[in-house]
């Protein structure tokens, strides 16, 4: 079984988020398994900032959208030709994607997203006979790439290699879905009348992401618990009715961590290591954390750690509005970077409470070992996380978290027994978990065992890669079935 990725984003590579980890860590875990596994991506400028083994394959070719014509290169990376790891392939056209975001800059998004993207997909499908030949399925990431499934059926369909080949979508994050003006279809290429209720047309706007699982064999997104929510008005964000109507064709997945690499008792990134059966190293590691912020070594003092983007969506509004300062004596570590609004109000409640809040906004991934073999507890108070990887990598540092009960948040979380849970998004609901995850903290050794428990869980890429063979086989099986 072969799969192509088309991704915007891939770790190490470029990445703004969990999207270019979780499509790394199931690729890898595919081609580990003996699957021919493939990934494109565009050739951004922080590709070549990271990246010194890249090579020119191939002579640049042309691709057509609407009335304009572009001409792109393929490039790959060197060092992907051994057994076991995937092949990683990069497009590139200095115009669209030599710039310094990946979506945007702090103006807000590339005005030309959907024509930059749109290139994207077609360039890699243009290109898949060449590099991946044992293709079986194309696998799309995110609205970013939702057109691929689009293309695959409309301008590709009369081609022998592209009319065989399963096409599944992964809505990583439904909250982002490619809004753009209805003349934007003729700028894409799109024939006029896919832009309707069935296809593309979503309140007067040419929908990207609802396009491509018109046209996608099966979606899949990234825990159970999220494929439900997806279903209801709350959570579908404005698709409900679209995911409601894939049927048994929508699954939910939970993302894994690499486990190799989030591993305390190996990872060369933190002051100590230690295992469950070793665990003082971790002691050392939170005493370095306090001593790298400036705040007081003190190892009975409950020491937080919050690693998410400044975004609304992580609950930051519930952590500002709790008296978390009030009700505990626990110390706070703030690592991520987003709006400024959020800036502003952390480097404000760290400037009141300079022995106790820190604030860290040039987030690397060195600092985010850091953090989770520093920090006892976590805060993750979503206010929706589809997966979630930071609870998973939290756990097997024994750095326990405090989450609401939400999309794969739940499914990777046991209340009471593996981190602390709540319902309500409400700064009183925070207050309440935070005050009995404190509880059970000041109980030392239930504190350790607990410790010792969430170390202990599975959060490798092992099970989800067979349920994605599943899908992939399904997938086929509903294509050919229609052709």
């Amino acid at each position: 079984m072969g799969v192509v990725h088309l991704t915007a984003e891939l770790w190490p590579f470029a990445r703004t988020g969990g999207l270019g980890e979780a499509v790394s860590g199931l690729a890898r875990c595919q081609a580990a398994v003996g699957m021919p596994t493939a990934v494109i991506l565009p050739l951004y400028r922080q590709v070549r900032e990271t990246t010194q083994t890249l090579e020119r394959a191939g002579r640049p070719f042309t691709v057509t959208l609407g009335a304009r014509t572009e001409t792109a290169w393929l490039y790959r990376a060197q060092d992907d030709n051994a057994e076991g790891v995937p092949q990683v392939f990069f497009i590139e056209h200095p115009d669209f994607f030599d710039r310094a975001g990946i979506y945007g800059d702090d103006t807000g998004d590339y005005p030309d997203n959907a024509l930059r993207f749109a290139f994207f997909c077609k360039a890699a499908l243009t290109v898949l006979p060449q590099i991946a030949p044992a293709t079986n399925v194309v696998h799309a990431h995110d609205w970013h790439a939702a057109l691929a499934p689009v293309y695959l059926r409309t301008a590709f369909a009369g081609d022998a290699f592209h009319g065989r080949l399963g096409a599944v979508l992964s809505v990583h994050n439904a909250g982002f879905q490619g809004h753009f003006a209805p003349e934007t279809m003729g700028t894409l290429g799109l024939a006029p009348d896919l832009y309707d209720a069935g296809h593309f047309e979503w309140y007067g706007r040419m929908n990207a992401l609802k396009g491509g699982l018109a046209f996608s064999d099966m979606a899949v997104t990234v825990s159970p618990r999220h494929a439900q929510e997806l279903l209801t008005a709350d959570g579908g964000f404005g698709l409900h009715d679209t995911f409601i109507g894939l049927g048994d064709r929508l699954v939910g997945i939970l993302n894994g961590i690499d486990a190799e690499a989030w591993n305390p008792a190996t990872d060369q990134h933190v002051p100590a290591n230690y295992s469950a059966d070793d665990l003082p190293g971790k002691r050392r590691c939170k005493a370095a954390m306090q001593r790298a912020y400036g705040l007081p070594q003190r190892a009975q003092t409950p020491l937080f750690g919050m690693s998410a983007r400044l975004v609304s969506q992580k609950g930051l509004d519930l952590v500002l509005g709790a008296d978390l300062m009030g009700l505990t004596d626990a110390q706070f570590v703030f690592l991520g970077a987003g709006e400024h609004r959020y800036h502003a109000a952390l480097t404000e409640l760290a400037a009141a409470n300079p022995e106790r809040v820190a604030v860290e906004f040039a987030f690397t991934d060195h600092l985010e070992h850091k953090l989770l073999s520093g920090a006892d507890l976590l805060l993750m108070p979503s206010l929706y996380e589809p997966c979630g990887l930071t609870q998973m990598r939290a756990q097997r540092y024994g750095t326990v978290p405090v989450a609401r009960r939400v999309g794969g948040l739940l499914d990777s979380i046991t209340d009471g027994e593996t981190g602390i849970m709540f319902d309500e998004y409400a700064p009183a609901a925070l207050e309440q978990a935070v005050l009995r995850a404190l509880s059970l903290y000041r109980d030392r050794a239930a504190w350790k065992a607990l410790m010792r428990q969430v170390m202990a869980l599975p959060f490798g890429w092992e099970g989800s890669t067979l349920r994605y063979l599943d899908v992939y086989r399904r997938a086929l099986s509903l294509h050919s079935a229609a052709a």
